[in-house]
């Protein structure tokens, strides 16, 4: 009963109109990337994810992945291989990666609406190549020529799959505290020997090979974060040449029984001395870490948007369909028995929270990698290094503001369909148990909101900060006197004033007391979010009166930018507030105070 049809003229309207990413693509050298290979990659990843996994999606929830303890193999759900193989034969595996390892070098942003669409139609099935990319970034970024050579050509061509192997069972985001060791053998490899939990698509039936990324201790490690080197651990070994050899000593231990995702397999690895490479140098399998960690928490972020787009649809459309009392104001439908839910008020509000989450989340995660695309062919050392600073600012905001607003739309999307969203026939209840791993896997919102406050902001100055907040201040400025907009600039404006104001308070509070980031961290996220998000449909607003869309398309933009000034904005008055509250309201209970 639950489908899904890729969202394809907003997209479009998104990449084009708001952000004219076909000009800036050829202004980066791409010129490959024209608004007619555009829209054909687009056709092609809609019809794969609305006709191949989407119909997966329920089976993979019913069945399940499973596990073979005598063997330790793991079988994906029925129908999973035969999708993936024509996901790799369709060389959607190496969409974004370099040409000279066998990819097709096409811009990140591109790939970003291909996995909005592929997470939308079935997460779990997506989890499976998710990490690969992530993998292939790392190797691209650290690795040594022949490991490049080696392992980059079948895992971009899809042949195999990547993971990382990062958190154990008594560290979890402090991997400081890890334990795995790696010793030195004579013949230029390491033994690779301890337990890591947690680990996507860990083993799968998909690949003839599974390439793990390793966080793990050298002998001479120092303690701490300081002492992490990251090892290449393939499930079968890889020689220099790239021929395949004997199965490592690596082994799914287990797989998780989760409260979703339950197609996606959850492992529990066991390396026991396995032959693996040292990636990068000694000791700084963090900063390595980081390339792919990066990476996925925007891949992350894209997952909650998919996962509200599809539970949007389908509420929408309940909604139009479902009769049950007439409106306030006098029967909408007086020829039906009653009238479609759509017409009462608080109805509508669900749908519209929805819409204005989703589309705004949209050009805010797109813009993201649209950073990325920069920083990789950007020529000008000035604008690469803009566009870095920008990309770490927005990455936790895209990772945890749109994950936890997916948690917001497909809540309200099973409201929608009332008790009949709470049942299995409908498919909303697994979107809303879908959603809630998106706030925890690759950092929780938590995480998320000290590396925003903690390091992108105070550590580093705020630096991708400025660069937002002068693109607000130059939309700003350009429309001082642009009637049709004054209603979304002046109070556009004011937030960005209030913005700096309020991040300057938290640092003066924060130098005498380092408390105050820990406690202002979670709102400020969160109050950002909703900034630029505002930002986002003010533009939007603007990019459809000048477009050539239709009056309908151009007057929903316009009256979703509305609500979202007046219903959804308002928020930031409570962060703001929290903000100000300072740490004491936070820390000044003993912790026997909470009770026994």
């Amino acid at each position: 009963m639950n489908a899904y049809k890729a969202p394809l003229a907003d997209i479009r309207f998104a990449l084009y109109d708001v952000l004219e990413s076909d000009a800036h693509f050829a202004r980066l050298g791409m010129d490959d990337a024209n608004r007619e290979l555009i829209d054909a990659v687009l056709d092609e990843a809609a019809r794969f994810a609305e006709n191949v996994i989407a119909p997966l999606n329920r089976v993979g929830d019913e069945h399940g992945a499973t596990y073979d303890k005598a063997t330790g193999a793991v079988t994906t759900p029925p129908g999973f291989k035969e999708a993936y193989t024509q996901f790799a034969e369709g060389g959607w595996t190496g969409l974004e990666s370099p040409t000279a390892y066998g990819g097709q070098g096409m811009p990140h942003t591109l790939g970003t609406a291909m996995k909005e669409m592929i997470h939308a139609g079935n997460l779990a099935w997506g989890n499976f190549p998710l990490l690969s990319h992530g993998a292939t970034e790392a190797l691209l970024h650290h690795g040594e020529e022949w490991q490049k050579d080696a392992f980059l050509p079948p895992m971009i061509a899809g042949r195999w799959t990547g993971t990382m192997c990062l958190t154990e069972p008594h560290c979890g985001s402090d991997l400081g505290l890890l334990k795995t060791r790696a010793l030195p053998k004579d013949d230029g490899s390491y033994a690779i020997s301890g337990t890591k939990i947690f680990i996507t698509a860990g083993d799968h039936d998909l690949t003839e090979n599974i390439v793990h990324l390793v966080l793990a201790r050298l002998p001479d490690a120092p303690a701490g974060s300081k002492g992490i080197s990251m090892f290449i651990v393939p499930k079968i070994k890889v020689g220099r040449d790239g021929a395949l050899g004997d199965a490592n000593t690596v082994r799914c231990g287990a797989i998780e029984h989760k409260m979703g995702i339950h197609g996606s397999a959850t492992c529990v690895m066991n390396f026991d001395d396995a032959e693996g490479w040292l990636i990068g140098e000694p000791h700084k399998g963090l900063f390595a870490m980081f390339t792919m960690m990066n990476g996925a928490r925007l891949s992350v972020g894209l997952q909650g948007l998919g996962l509200s787009e599809r539970a949007y649809q389908n509420a929408l459309r309940y909604a139009r369909d479902r009769l049950q009392m007439r409106a306030l104001s006098g029967a909408k439908f007086p020829e039906k028995p009653a009238d479609p839910i759509i017409v009462h008020p608080d109805v509508r509000r669900m749908l519209l929270t929805q819409k204005a989450l989703i589309e705004g989340s949209r050009l805010l995660g797109y813009h993201a990698t649209l950073a990325l695309d920069t920083l990789d062919h950007g020529k000008d050392e000035a604008e690469r290094a803009q566009a870095d600073a920008l990309l770490g600012f927005l990455t936790p905001i895209v990772k945890a503001c749109i994950t936890e607003w997916a948690i917001e739309c497909t809540y309200h999307a099973q409201q929608c369909f009332g008790g009949h969203g709470y049942i299995q026939e409908w498919g909303m209840e697994q979107l809303a148990r879908d959603a809630r791993i998106t706030t925890m896997y690759e950092g929780t919102t938590g995480i998320q909101a000290l590396d925003l406050m903690g390091r992108k902001v105070m550590q580093l100055k705020g630096a991708g900060l400025k660069v937002f907040l002068g693109m607000i201040g130059e939309f700003c400025a350009a429309r001082a006197n642009d009637e049709a907009l004054a209603e979304f600039v002046g109070p556009l404006r004011d937030l960005a004033q209030e913005w700096q104001q309020l991040t300057m308070g938290i640092g003066q509070r924060a130098a005498g007391d380092a408390e105050e980031i820990g406690a202002a961290a979670w709102d400020y996220l969160f109050y950002s979010g909703y900034v630029a998000l505002a930002y986002w449909w003010a533009r939007s607003v603007a990019a459809a009166d000048a477009s050539s869309q239709s009056q309908a398309f151009k007057d929903a933009k316009r009256e979703t930018a509305r609500f979202y000034f007046a219903r959804i904005l308002p928020r930031t008055r409570t962060h703001a507030a929290a903000i100000g509250s300072g740490a004491g309201t936070l820390m000044r209970l003993p912790a026997e105070g909470f009770g026994d």
